[in-house]
């Protein structure tokens, strides 16, 4: 019978709770635009690599820079201060080599709903032309 919930998703886990605190708290980049949300993190099955999704809401744009790609690539050289903090944090033998992404799925998805929101509208739309042509 397979494990339901493997060793490298509760690593997985524990990693993201222990980033958000660690990223809040620890992290004073002023680069670091806005709030950072850490929405996954995928360990790979034998613990040496993570990716590390993020989404970062607000942030001050600055002329010329991406606030978003700035942020990662703060996470990213920061990688190794986090990781040695996770060290200390987790009881792990080896702690895995943190890779940072930006999860587009927040934003996927509010555009999705955003698209199905205006058919839904201009369906009833269509349906009230309908009802009037009739009578």
């Amino acid at each position: 019978m397979a494990k339901e919930y493997s060793r490298a998703q509760r690593i997985g886990d524990q990693m993201q709770r222990e980033l958000a605190q660690l990223i809040r708290l620890e992290i004073k980049d002023p680069r670091l635009g806005g709030l950072v949300t850490i929405t996954a993190v995928e360990v790979s099955r034998d613990a040496s690599h993570a990716k590390v999704f993020v989404t970062v809401m607000g942030g001050e744009p600055q002329e010329g820079v991406d606030p978003v790609a700035q942020s990662i690539k703060v996470l990213n050289d920061a990688s190794g201060f986090l990781r040695m903090q996770l060290g200390k944090a987790m009881k792990l033998r080896s702690v895995p080599n943190l890779r940072f992404h930006y999860d587009e799925s927040v934003i996927r998805g509010a555009q999705l709903s955003a698209l199905i929101e205006r058919a839904v509208s201009e369906d009833s739309g269509h349906a009230a032309d309908n009802t009037e042509a009739k009578e």
